[in-house]
């Protein structure tokens, strides 16, 4: 009995050392710098990944379509008015498949205090990722980095930590 305890304990932390390294290797794969992109947005002057950084951004893929989109959008200005004036920046990425008459009609008629842009191309799409499923986030550090990826509904209390965190640096 006491031989089998033994092989249990051993066994269980050979696991729990596995997990914890498996933790910690995935925060680092996080920490890649954020593709270059040039994003088109409403306004019409371009811009790309690259002229973000010194800032904390969330790039939101969605579209105006998209139920859990429109649900998670008052969220998202929520958390930009909150943290704007400190250096953050949100940039909502209108998918292919949107009607760009649609999207600033949405953007107008919600008074969107962010950058949004069209990705009529599917290009920066591509480049997060092969982003296919709206909503999707990329949090991205000062300095270019992806911090977090979130795939639909996500903690937004954890986002708000995160942000702090980073803002704070």
């Amino acid at each position: 009995m006491k031989a089998k305890l033994i092989v249990g304990i051993g066994a269980l932390a050979s696991a729990v050392g596995w997990a914890a390294a498996i933790v910690v290797l995935s925060a680092h794969t996080l920490l890649k710098p954020a593709p270059e992109v040039r994003f088109h947005p409403l306004s019409g002057a371009t811009f790309s990944t690259s002229d973000l950084r010194g800032k904390v951004v969330l790039v939101n893929f969605w579209g105006s379509y998209c139920t859990p989109c429109v649900k998670e959008m008052p969220k998202i200005v929520a958390a930009h008015e909150k943290f704007a004036s400190r250096g953050y920046e949100t940039v909502a990425v209108a998918v292919r498949h949107d009607n760009p008459h649609r999207v600033a009609a949405f953007a107008a008629k919600r008074g969107l205090p962010f950058r949004i842009t069209l990705d009529s191309s599917g290009e920066a799409a591509k480049e997060f990722g092969n982003v296919r499923i709206t909503p999707t986030s990329f949090l991205i550090d000062r300095q270019g980095r992806v911090l977090r990826r979130y795939v639909g509904e996500h903690d937004w209390a954890a986002l708000y930590e995160i942000v702090e965190r980073e803002l704070a640096r």
